[in-house]
């Protein structure tokens, strides 16, 4: 069953287009992976998707609902939650803060067992809980973005880059988020420039080229077509060794 569904989805920035009738379905409990190289449309992709960007034409349906000229704040109150790449949080308020307005923000309230739950999943935001968000490491950054947006429970995730720039130990965390995410149940669009590792983790995944879907099929098919080993999967290595300077 799709728990997100898009056909002829064209989205784009002024009178530049940069999708081009994009058709994908987001399975319930899933993960769906995207990759594709730089400027290819997956982050307007996702802006359109969490309805931060105008959609020009087609449709997107969420839960059995037509949210293609919804709002971003109906989209998170019905429970599609976006992290953006660059970890946008509320950096002069503190790692508790944040939280709180994550979860006011489709709940209504943070419960103290939120909380709770939250720290003994991520143990460093807990040490950090009263320190401001833009005083954090990248990493910690990163961890921030994803209790942001767990604890408001979401019944599907849009995850834009998330391991971008982390050094190779904390990519591995990520991903183990990534996963055990998915094993709760939550279904996850995950757009990620490390294209080994999320087609791998994949159920089914799209490749997106110039605004279009190139190929598509499972994650395993995918990781092992020719074409797809040839343009992308020789950038994983590279891609993974990447640092982050807050985390050598």
């Amino acid at each position: 069953m799709a728990l997100l569904e898009i056909e002829e989805l064209r989205a784009g920035y002024g009178r530049i287009e940069v999708l081009h009738g994009i058709s994908l379905r987001l399975e319930a409990t899933k993960l769906c992976a995207i990759v594709g190289a730089n400027g290819a449309g997956k982050t307007t992709l996702l802006l359109a998707l969490s309805r931060l960007l105008p959609i020009r034409s087609g449709r997107v349906a969420f839960d059995g609902r037509d949210i293609t000229r919804a709002s971003s704040q109906e989209a998170v109150k019905l429970g599609l939650l976006h992290v953006p790449e660059g970890r946008r949080m509320l950096a002069d308020m503190s790692v508790e803060e944040n939280l709180k307005v994550a979860a006011e923000t489709r709940l209504g309230k943070a419960a103290p067992a939120d909380l709770d739950a939250t720290y003994e999943r991520f143990p460093i935001l807990g040490e950090r809980r009263t320190l401001a968000a833009g005083s954090l490491s990248g990493g910690e950054q990163q961890m921030l973005a994803f209790a942001r947006a767990l604890i408001a429970k979401p019944k599907a995730l849009l995850l834009d880059e998330p391991s971008m720039g982390l050094a190779p130990k904390l990519v591995e965390r990520v991903f183990e988020i990534i996963a055990a995410e998915r094993a709760r149940g939550t279904s996850i669009l995950l757009v990620e420039q490390n294209a080994r590792k999320a087609l791998a983790l994949a159920d089914y995944a799209y490749v997106l080229e110039r605004g279009t879907i190139r190929l598509e099929g499972t994650g395993k098919e995918l990781l092992h077509h020719e074409e797809i080993t040839a343009a992308y999967l020789g950038e994983a290595a590279d891609a993974n060794s990447t640092t982050d300077p807050a985390n050598p």
